[in-house]
């Protein structure tokens, strides 16, 4: 079987490493990983194919979220998730998103990823 593309938002370079790590762990292939959001939105937009699945850390650098990412996704149909240190989202435009609690772990991850493969 094909592994499940996945794309990784993450702007602490250690967590990021971690959460690749995590993911390749359970199947994926890291399609790209990005710690801003503008190149990952001009990264998303550059492609043929958009990947199987997408992990976004909510908040970034700078103040900024990742929701006009996830705007994206969810208009080309590619399922994604949520990872933060806060136990809510700052926006409700998103209340059936998963949301996952930093630190992740393989157990919180496990099922999202198998519906990252299930959708692809």
């Amino acid at each position: 079987m094909t592994a499940v593309r996945v794309i990784l938002v993450e702007d602490e370079p250690l967590v990021a490493m971690m959460m690749e790590d995590l993911l390749t762990d359970l199947g994926c292939e890291i399609a790209a990983s990005f710690g801003a959001l503008e190149a990952a939105l001009a990264w998303l937009a550059a492609q043929d194919t958009p990947p199987d699945g997408a992990l976004l850390d909510v908040n970034l650098g700078g103040g900024e979220t990742v929701f006009p990412l996830a705007q994206r996704l969810r208009e080309q149909g590619v399922p994604f998730v949520f990872a933060t240190g806060y136990s809510t989202l700052p926006s409700g435009d998103y209340p059936d998103t998963p949301l996952l609690r930093k630190p992740v772990s393989h157990e919180a991850l496990r099922p999202l990823v198998a519906a990252f493969k299930a959708a692809a």
